[in-house]
This record gives C-alpha cells, structure tokens and sequence, in this order.
C-alpha cells in the first residue's frame, strides 16, 4: 500500500451505503477509524463502522490526528466542521434518493422511531439539494478533493468504480477484496 498523506473521509446521507464503502476500504487495505459503539443489525449486518467523536468535531477535532492514513465515516452534514489545515480525500456515496429515504423510513419503523411529518418525496428533494451543496463546498475548497460514488452502479457493476476509487485514493489496494464486500442481497429498497 502507497503511504497516504491524508485523510480518507466517507460521506453520504445515512442508507447511501457509507458502510459497505468503509468496508470496502477496510477489506482493500485502508484501516478503518472506527470505535464499534454502534453494533450491527439487520439494516447494516457487517456493522455500521463509526467512530463517535466525529460528532463532535466542531467543538473537538482532535481526532483528526490518529486519522491520517486512514478511512472515517462522516455523515454530510458534518463535513463543514472539518477544519482546513489538512488534505482530505472524499469519497461521497451517492444513492438514488427514493431508495434512500425509503430505506430510511423502513429502519426507523423497526426501530420504533418517528421519521418525522415531512413526505418521503419531500425528505428526497432536500437530501438532494443538501449533498449537492456538500459537494459544491468540498470542490471549492483546496483541501479536499472529492469522489463521487453511486451506490447503485456500484453495486450493480463494482470492478469499475472499485478502479477508479483506488486511483484516488493512490493506488496500491486490493481491488478484488473491496469488490466482495460488495452484496447486492442488501440492495433491498431498489427503485422500481
């Protein structure tokens, strides 16, 4: 593995399949930020890979300093609290935003957990306009440089995005392991 000088960040809205890509780059030799709180069930069965204090990094990113060289989960939102006196690479999952909000609205329900008054077409169009803005804001800072990733082509034909994903993250991965972690069984909200 080449030596990485930065910090790999995987973000998304929650169900865009953030997870699978930890895993993914976990598998293809990325170490993984993690703090396994936040166990597996059966909306993400090889667990959830996240690391708690990401959540607060507006008051404390001090975590940041054992990040270098590594992969951490961020949720969208949060990317504006990074701070700017290091490089990034970004790695934005992007998923169909019907599926995702439906995803999101099944697991809420098993989880006995009120999703909110709002419709799901609604709740689609916002998750649209806010990682449009994330990206927007994260190819206009020099900091970071961005990848799209689209859950749905990924997981219907992983080899050429798995490509294109170790390229920027400087090469030197196991391509054919980040590809098995891909599992399109857990493609299960597709769109119709």
């Amino acid at each position: 593995m080449s030596a990485r000088d930065f910090v790999t960040v995987v973000s998304g809205a929650p169900r865009s399949g953030t997870s699978m890509m930890m895993r993914m780059l976990a598998d293809g030799g990325v170490p993984a930020l993690t703090d396994g709180v936040r166990q597996a069930d059966r909306d993400n069965p090889h667990g959830y890979f996240e690391f708690e204090p990401v959540k607060r990094t507006k008051v404390d990113a001090s975590w940041l300093e054992q990040a270098q060289g590594r992969a951490v989960k961020m949720v969208y939102g949060l990317l504006a609290d990074l701070p700017t006196d290091r490089p990034y690479r970004v790695v934005l999952m992007r998923r169909d935003v019907g599926e995702m909000v439906k995803s999101q609205r099944l697991m809420l329900e098993r989880l006995g957990k009120d999703g909110g008054k709002m419709s799901d077409d609604r709740k689609a169009e916002v998750f649209a306009a806010q990682l449009d803005d994330a990206e927007r804001r994260l190819r206009s800072l020099a900091c970071f440089s961005c990848l799209a990733m689209n859950y749905n082509e990924l997981v219907a034909d992983p080899r050429p995005h798995v490509e294109r994903l170790a390229e920027f993250l400087g090469g030197g991965m196991d391509e054919g392991a980040m590809c098995a972690v891909v599992d399109p069984t857990l493609w299960r909200n597709r769109a119709r």
